[in-house]
């Protein structure tokens, strides 16, 4: 079982040096610079030392471990699984692992099988997509619906912004056709300012919605994730929505 420790930048009192990357007539600077930072992450080598697919699988941990809101014996649905490091850690805290909880995972990425999760390989955004995945779920649908899809980058800031709160959107409309009454939506989203209908649509379908910067998201990024909890249910979400 891998351990969910949080990853520590020296070890013994002794600060790591930190390692540069020389320029290569192959290398760009931008790629240069990934590199460096990837070598001198503690949450990358911390995954690799305690076996997680990647270094996003910390970010859910301290999320969980501050909200506390994967439990065992729950069904999860993770969306833009791959390559697995958030389905690591729901599978470990509902204890699918075990056969008692389920995750079921999705991505347009081959994923490498995972103790304890059902993967379907698929874009989430195929039609066929979210009939799929209700149909690997046990009876009773889905306790949460965890999405770290991203979009790939354009390098420009409202197109990115727009495209990964359109995944976002997909994504929690999804989730309350499959979510629980009670249950709990997570997703990635970046800083920006369209995010205005989603969060109010949220908030009339869940009692607490809180945007949250888990230590392992760089700072530097403008990641940042909506957790949404309490899911008021369908038949509720049918009668707020005023007379006909």
């Amino acid at each position: 079982m891998v351990k969910s420790s949080r990853p520590k930048s020296s070890q013994g009192g002794q600060r790591q040096l930190k390692v540069r990357v020389r320029s290569g007539k192959r290398r760009t600077a931008s790629s240069r610079r990934w590199l460096e930072r990837q070598l001198n992450d503690p949450y990358v080598a911390a995954a690799q030392r305690e076996g997680y697919r990647s270094r996003a699988a910390y970010k859910l941990i301290e999320i969980d471990d501050k909200f506390r809101f994967l439990k065992p014996g729950q069904r999860i649905v993770d969306l833009g699984a791959a390559p697995g490091g958030w389905s690591q850690v729901a599978a470990n805290r509902v204890k699918s692992i075990e056969g008692r909880g389920q995750v079921v995972a999705i991505d347009i990425s081959e994923m490498e099988p995972l103790a304890g999760v059902d993967v379907l390989h698929l874009d989430f955004m195929d039609p066929k997509a979210p009939d799929e995945l209700k149909a690997l779920l046990r009876e009773g649908g889905a306790d949460a619906v965890l999405s770290d899809m991203a979009a790939p980058t354009t390098g420009h800031a409202k197109t990115d912004h727009l495209r990964i709160m359109a995944l976002a959107e997909a994504a929690a409309e999804f989730a309350r056709e499959v979510l629980s009454p009670g249950g709990v939506f997570l997703a990635k989203v970046f800083q920006g300012g369209a995010e205005g209908e989603l969060l109010t649509a949220l908030k009339r379908d869940f009692a607490k919605v809180r945007h949250v910067k888990p230590p392992a998201s760089r700072a530097d990024s403008a990641e940042l994730y909506v957790l949404a909890t309490g899911f008021r249910g369908r038949s509720e979400m049918a009668g707020s929505s005023g007379p006909a």
